[in-house]
């Protein structure tokens, strides 16, 4: 349980948008949320206005996570800050294919993306130690602007599952076992010396349909 001395991050993955399903590789699109994607975070606002009270908010810039952000911050009456090294990864030529295309064109590939992760070189794109690099400077940037404080920061499926194993100390091989449905919830506590997950894609708030 986090202390009143901890940071706490509340860690959202943004709506739902076009190319969730089926699965493609969205990366940098800067795709708006679906009409299901803009209730998804109406329903992450209410879930957290009645438990926490934010003192700041940061948010990839793509469109999606931003306007995510701002319906969270709502009751907060806080303006939300891009945070460029929380953009989503890089897919280079993967860029907007759906997996079954990437499958079929470049089996060898996907299959290390599926299986080996960490190993997994996407054509002029990024690895997942490029994430790894730019979402610590995220959590440092962060953890130095607002000690002691809560901070909602809204991202995208591959930076969160990052993020998390970043805080739990667990290798970047196990990156498919963390799930981030849209607007799924996590939260998280940082001690000064040690982070504490406390939850992770919380989905409850989210009603059938939804």
């Amino acid at each position: 349980m986090a202390s009143d001395d901890d940071t706490s991050i509340v860690l959202v993955r943004h709506g739902e948008v076009p190319g969730v399903v089926p699965p493609s590789f969205r990366g940098r699109a800067d795709l708006l949320l679906t009409d299901r994607g803009l209730r998804q975070a109406a329903l992450a606002r209410d879930f957290l206005a009645s438990r926490v009270r934010f003192s700041a908010a940061y948010a990839s810039p793509l469109s999606r996570a931003m306007r995510t952000g701002e319906i969270i911050a709502q009751p907060h009456a806080i303006v939300v800050s891009p945070l460029t090294d929380f953009v989503d990864i890089d897919y280079g030529e993967w860029q907007g294919r759906t997996f079954d295309e990437v499958r079929a064109a470049a089996p060898a590939a996907f299959s290390d993306w599926r299986h080996r992760p960490q190993l997994a070189a996407i054509p002029n794109g990024e690895t997942l130690a490029d994430v790894g690099a730019r979402v610590t400077r995220v959590m440092r940037e962060v953890l130095t602007r607002h000690p002691g404080e809560t901070v909602l920061v809204v991202g995208h499926d591959s930076v969160n599952r990052v993020f998390l194993l970043l805080a739990l100390g667990i290798s970047l091989s196990q990156y498919w076992c963390i799930h981030q449905d849209t607007c799924g919830v996590n939260m998280l506590a940082y001690n000064g010396n040690s982070w504490t997950v406390r939850s992770i894609n919380e989905t409850g708030h989210l009603t059938p349909g939804t």
